[in-house]
């Protein structure tokens, strides 16, 4: 390993969000074209079309549970825990945040949504019981 393994699926997970910006850009460009809402209504933004808001809800929510993501992945580094179980973990976690947002602004299923987002917690749970084992025991 060169020792820089444990930031990747945290730049990974900075290109969705990227991504997510960059459709909700195209979307609300798409819905005042059509006439569908006003630019200035995105002031208040009381009306958003379900297709933007859908997509706008996904965003919002890469700044939730990652938030969590980010604060394990730097600390695995600093205590130097960040080896390969650490890395799959995170890897795991970027994959199934990728996977939940597709759900989020295609289909918005929550049949779909909530078991990604549960699997997700659970592998972001097992990072944060790695960490505090590696400290444990280290």
């Amino acid at each position: 390993m060169t020792g820089f393994e444990m930031f990747w699926p945290l730049l990974a997970h900075v290109l969705l969000v990227y991504i997510l910006y960059g459709l909700l850009g195209l979307r609300r460009g798409k819905a005042v074209r059509e006439g569908r809402m006003k630019k200035s209504g995105y002031r208040e933004n009381r009306d958003e079309p379900p297709e933007c808001l859908f997509v706008k809800n996904s965003l919002a929510n890469q700044f939730e549970l990652p938030v969590l993501f980010y604060a394990c992945c730097i600390l695995l580094y600093i205590t130097e825990a960040d080896n390969l179980v650490a890395v799959v973990l995170a890897w795991l976690f970027v994959i199934l945040r990728y996977a939940h947002a597709y759900v989020h602004v295609t289909t918005n299923d929550l049949r779909s949504r909530s078991p990604l987002f549960a699997a997700g917690f659970g592998v972001l749970g097992a990072m944060w019981a790695w960490l505090a084992g590696w400290m444990m025991f280290s």
